[in-house]
């Protein structure tokens, strides 16, 4: 399926299924997939734990992959779906780490100097498919490490009022909080029919 798109990015909370709706989307309309560095990331398990020690590292470290898939995203010629953007780095993840007492003030001043530099270099998704869920329990479920129920809950309320304010691009906005799209196909359906919506009025 050909479109003006390049840039597509699904955003949403830790256990949200961002990674799984971008698998499935970019073989549906054979998108170029980015997935977030995961796998390779030397400080992601360190990380979970002693997050205060380990929290300035890691942001650096997806800071930098991010805005290294976004130099990929932009050198294609085909649509991009990217897993996680890079405002989320800074604006749900750092801040919620600084605010939560794991970075220290002088790191957080020195990310912010570093992500500002880097953003002016940044061109917004043309698109953000934003899956929403209000049921922590589930995205603890969801998730196979050990992460405190209020961090996540941090991490929704930073979500909302980001995308209250969000103006950057286009938005679409999925509530996924009583949907299974993974093992219920009409749930994968109803989803599926409002991104064809989205990207067909984008023409």
């Amino acid at each position: 399926m050909k479109n003006n798109l390049n840039h597509i990015a699904i955003a949403g909370n830790i256990g949200v299924g961002k990674t799984s709706l971008a698998k499935i989307l970019s073989k549906r309309y054979s998108w170029k997939l980015e997935l977030e560095s995961v796998d390779n990331n030397p400080y992601l398990k360190d990380f979970y734990k002693d997050m205060q020690k380990w929290s300035f590292h890691l942001q650096i470290f997806f800071l930098n992959t991010r805005f290294e898939q976004i130099q990929r995203i932009n050198d294609s010629d085909n649509t991009v779906i990217q897993d996680r953007t890079i405002y989320e780095d800074e604006v749900i993840f750092t801040k919620n780490l600084y605010k939560s007492g794991y970075l220290k003030k002088r790191e957080y001043h020195n990310y912010l100097k570093l992500y500002n530099s880097i953003i002016k270099h940044v061109k917004a998704p043309d698109l953000i498919i934003y899956l929403r869920n209000y049921d922590i329990g589930k995205l603890v479920n969801n998730i196979e490490k050990s992460i405190q129920i209020k961090y996540l809950k941090n991490l929704n309320d930073y979500y909302e009022e980001w995308m209250n304010s969000y103006k950057l691009g286009q938005l679409l906005v999925i509530d996924v909080s009583k949907l299974d799209f993974i093992e219920k196909i009409k749930d994968l359906e109803s989803i599926i029919n409002k991104v064809d919506i989205e990207v067909n009025g984008l023409f």
